[in-house]
């Protein structure tokens, strides 16, 4: 199998692990950004075992996405050379930077369900901060590699101006993080509007390298 095909099939399987994961938490009842101490500890409580489940597919959802950015930067780093530019490094530090900042968002989900019911809120305020700002880092990926990829030919233009609009949905999100903690809100969905958004631009990223032909694979 060529590199390009694995990594968009890393693609593929990164954006299924993520979409799958808050499809199994969200129906639970999983916190949003802002929910009082109360209900996190009774959510954890109840469904620690449930967090820890979900919390294992951390690791190959990190490899995942470290494959999906390693293939983009393959198939765009002659354009990018061509033009002296970088763009699909930057957005593959976006993508190894959101998998660093994740790794601090579940390590505090699997404390949380840890402690409860008597979970800290320092803790919990740690956890949405985290969340949050981890939008400054998909916006990174996002701008990264449309740039790169519009480029290059690679991506087309609609695809290229849906990771804009979730690039700006997701670094809106991120810098207006200390009002997202401060309680459920109407500005929690600006980063779920991204996040939906974002989902769709992996998907699409995806099935783009499991199809490019061999000369541009090389």
């Amino acid at each position: 199998m060529r590199f390009s095909r694995l990594t968009g099939l890393a693609a593929l399987g990164f954006a299924a692990c993520i979409a799958g994961a808050n499809l199994v938490l969200a129906p639970a009842g999983l916190p949003l950004a802002g929910s009082p101490i109360g209900a996190v500890n009774a959510f954890y409580a109840e469904h620690g075992g449930l967090v820890g489940l979900v919390s294992a597919l951390a690791p190959a959802t990190w490899l995942l996405a470290t494959l999906f950015g390693a293939g983009a930067v393959a198939v765009l780093w002659r354009s990018d050379r061509e033009r002296a530019e970088a763009w699909s490094l930057v957005g593959f530090a976006g993508l190894l930077l959101q998998n660093l900042t994740f790794t601090g968002v579940i390590a505090t989900r699997l404390a949380l369900a840890r402690t409860a019911p008597d979970a800290s809120p320092d803790l919990w305020a740690l956890h949405d901060a985290v969340f949050t700002l981890n939008g400054t880092f998909l916006a990174t990926a996002l701008v990264g590699l449309s740039v790169a990829g519009l480029r290059a030919g690679f991506v087309r233009l609609w695809h290229g101006v849906l990771g804009f609009v979730a690039a700006a949905l997701q670094f809106t999100s991120a810098t207006l993080a200390y009002a997202v903690m401060r309680e459920e809100g109407p500005l929690g969905l600006i980063g779920l509007a991204g996040w939906l958004l974002w989902v769709v631009w992996i998907v699409v990223y995806g099935v783009r390298l499991v199809r490019v032909p061999h000369t541009i694979a090389r």
